[in-house]
């Protein structure tokens, strides 16, 4: 007779509306700019709520960067970096998922790389209409040439217009399916 129990996989939904994918990057050397995709999707499966082991998909248009400056908007969309025309989508896919960070493979551009996030859980809870939520904050950081994405300026006083570090934020919430 076996005795082990086997664990339920649960199915979630992104909540677009209570979610969001930003990033960061030094301008200058001196100041941080602030970008988001504004169109992006992702699904996960866990067993029972448990965030350990679960497995993460995302993907984001990356026409659909936007960092509140027209010209600069569309300077990203270009080929000097994401290049949008040629690759239309980033993602990213969970290998690995514990307590406390998600390691998984992001590609940019048809470049693949794996990387590490920090995982804080938010909890999960029940909405006023009975809905089961999860919800979780990622943050890391990326080196952009890594992905092709190297275009730059050098500054008349030394350091570069963009720095080569990107500090990636997001803030996920999931309906249970």
């Amino acid at each position: 007779m076996n005795n082990t129990a086997t664990a339920t996989k649960t199915k979630w939904n992104l909540d677009t509306t209570h979610s969001e994918i930003t990033f960061k990057v030094r301008h200058m050397m001196i100041a941080s700019v602030t970008g988001k995709f504004e169109q992006f999707e992702a699904s996960a499966e866990t067993e029972d709520e448990n965030l350990a082991n679960a497995e993460f998909s995302f993907s984001a248009k990356t026409a659909s960067v936007n960092t509140n400056a027209t010209d600069r908007d569309n300077h990203l969309r270009s080929a000097d970096f994401f290049d949008s025309e040629n690759f239309p989508n980033l993602t990213f896919v969970s290998t690995h998922v514990s307590e406390n960070a998600v390691t998984g493979h992001l590609t940019i551009k048809d470049v693949t790389k794996e990387i590490t996030l920090k995982l804080e859980n938010g909890g999960t809870g029940k909405d006023p209409w009975g809905n089961t939520r999860i919800g979780f904050t990622l943050n890391g950081k990326i080196n952009r040439k890594d992905f092709g994405l190297i275009w730059n300026a050098a500054l008349e006083t030394g350091g570069v217009l963009v720095s080569e570090e990107v500090t990636l934020n997001c803030e996920i919430q999931f309906v249970k399916a």
